[in-house]
């Protein structure tokens, strides 16, 4: 492995995270406080970020307030079943982010960076939870944008939502998901020099 003088000391644990983390459906409480959500969302926004014009929000969505979400997203489902199963996803975690895609005007920056740029941003948001101990998973599905849920959520008519970070902490026993091993040499090719 090669090593670079100005690399962090910690520089190997960083990427023991990144191999590490799992996407943990079975949550409970406690979620993170607002002090300490701020705090990793102030270290999340760090992410790649052409221009830093951090093209997002996001909403936290606690207690009853999941409650009425599931609410609002059971009114997009075709069938009275699916609405409930819906309506019960909501309360899968202590803590819901709602992550809000803000795309902005600019000359030189296309709406796809800035999409990258806020995806970026969540998924650092998941490393740092793990960092923390805590758990989190990100779901889309088909009713996260649905008309009913845009408008509990107060979401403009510019802005898309992208799912929700589920946020808690991971029940205990569970054991980590596997990762199958990735085969990533397919996914490279060279350009302009030889495979090193």
């Amino acid at each position: 492995m090669t090593t670079f003088p100005d690399a962090p000391a910690d520089a190997g644990t960083a990427e023991t995270v990144i191999r590490t983390r799992r996407s943990t459906i079975r949550l409970t409480e406690p979620a993170p406080g607002p002090d300490e959500l701020l705090d990793l969302l102030a270290a999340a926004a760090t992410a790649p970020d052409h221009g830093q014009l951090r093209p997002w929000r996001l909403i936290a969505i606690c207690g009853d307030a999941r409650l009425r979400l599931g609410e609002a997203a059971a009114e997009a489902a075709p069938t009275a079943d699916q609405a409930e199963r819906i309506a019960a996803k909501h309360l899968r975690a202590p803590m819901m982010l709602a992550i809000v895609f803000q795309p902005r005007d600019h000359p030189t920056i296309p709406r796809w960076e800035q999409l990258a740029a806020t995806s970026a941003m969540a998924t650092t948001l998941l490393l740092l939870l793990h960092v923390r101990g805590w758990g989190g998973i990100w779901f889309g599905g088909p009713y996260p944008d649905a008309p009913p849920v845009r408008k509990h959520l107060g979401i403009g008519d510019r802005e898309q939502l992208l799912g929700y970070l589920y946020v808690g902490t991971p029940v205990s026993g569970q054991a980590p998901r596997p990762h199958a091993p990735a085969d990533v040499r397919s996914k490279l090719s060279w350009h302009g020099g030889t495979e090193r």
